[in-house]
């Protein structure tokens, strides 16, 4: 098993948008395996590249029984229905908060092989993949917060017991938010 530390909420790479990959060999298959491996032993459902200190546009996820995982993802979204529910990050341990997100999703990327691939995602499956393609743009679920939720979340944080005072919250704005201003994910 292969299972690396994960980074907390305060981590500068947490905060920085991932670049794409470009070599699709046996290093980026070593990353898939420790991505998975780290996501199943923390019992996560998603698991992406910087959560494990590495900036590249790579994410694993299991579903519903279904492993897998999404190299370079664009996100599209079928239509404009949504859903509000509790979301939680390995990033961010032991906290859930309602978090609204788009209901369905199609997610266009690469296998580990450069193999073109497809996720269409409805439910838990399409929160999972905004949740972890926002990591890729350095962007955490509780960014998405209206703003009284959010302060009661970044109180949460101050508070829990794995934060690090010494690191400044940083809030960001997803670029895959509908109505966002850099056109992107629609």
């Amino acid at each position: 098993m292969t299972v690396q530390p994960i980074r907390l909420f305060g981590d500068p790479v947490l905060r920085t948008p991932a670049e794409p990959v470009v070599d699709f060999d046996a290093e980026l298959r070593r990353l898939v395996a420790d991505l998975t491996d780290t996501m199943r032993e923390q019992n996560g459902a998603g698991l992406a590249a910087p959560q494990l200190g590495v900036g590249l546009r790579v994410f694993t996820f299991e579903v519903d029984d279904v492993l897998g995982h999404l190299v370079n993802p664009v996100l599209d979204f079928p239509d404009e229905e949504e859903q509000d529910g509790p979301e939680g990050c390995l990033s961010i341990p032991g906290l859930y908060f309602d978090t609204k997100r788009r209901m369905n999703v199609i997610a266009k990327g690469f296998n580990s092989y450069g193999d073109p691939m497809q996720i269409v995602g409805t439910g838990l499956m399409a929160r999972c993949v905004q949740h972890e393609t926002d990591h890729l743009d350095g962007v955490l679920f509780v960014d998405r917060l209206d703003g009284d939720a959010r302060k009661e979340a970044m109180k949460a944080i101050r508070q829990a017991e794995w934060y690090d005072q010494g690191a400044p919250p940083v809030v960001k704005l997803s670029p895959h938010t509908p109505g966002n201003p850099f056109g992107l994910g629609r």
